[in-house]
């Protein structure tokens, strides 16, 4: 493994622990030249998920891309990006535990709602904008009081 830094081949494991639900190993490595210290992760070869647009064109999950309109969706918003990665991976696990070979962005959409939805009301509601593609005032308040009565509903509770 190369060192970010400097280059060098050699590094020693300082720690190892299962990571996403023990589908993947989180090594914390010590370069042996420049004693940087930097994480890889070792993960299982799976077979690609694909995602059914709207339009029925097929693309790769990517990760990155979803984490990416997360943070835009949460920007400014008290979530943090490990959170964001969590939910990233926790879907991407869910797809995989499924043996889903496609999902479409509509299920992807409805998932990422359903995590916001208990995690910050403002990102729910920006992220759902977009992907309901809110055309009208009236859909945006509708969104919006759903919202008020999830969270009077868990007020409650």
């Amino acid at each position: 493994m190369k060192c970010p830094n400097c280059g060098h081949e050699e590094d020693k494991v300082i720690d190892s622990r299962p990571s996403e639900e023990g589908y993947a190993i989180r090594r914390r490595r010590e370069c042996l030249n420049c004693k940087e210290r930097f994480t890889t992760y070792e993960n299982i070869e799976r077979k690609p998920i694909i995602v059914v647009k709207k339009d029925q064109s097929r693309q790769n999950f990517d990760k990155a891309k979803l984490l990416n309109r997360l943070m835009i969706a949460c920007a400014k918003r008290p979530v943090s990006i490990n959170k964001l990665e969590d939910i990233v991976n926790a879907m991407e696990l869910d797809f995989h535990k499924r043996h889903l070979r496609e999902v479409t962005s509509r299920e992807i959409g409805d998932k990422v709602l359903e995590h916001l939805i208990d995690i910050d009301y403002v990102a729910y509601v920006r992220f759902a904008s977009v992907y309901k593609d809110f055309d009208d005032m009236d859909t945006f308040i509708k969104e919006i009081n759903l919202v008020k009565e999830k969270h009077k509903k868990q007020e409650t509770e």
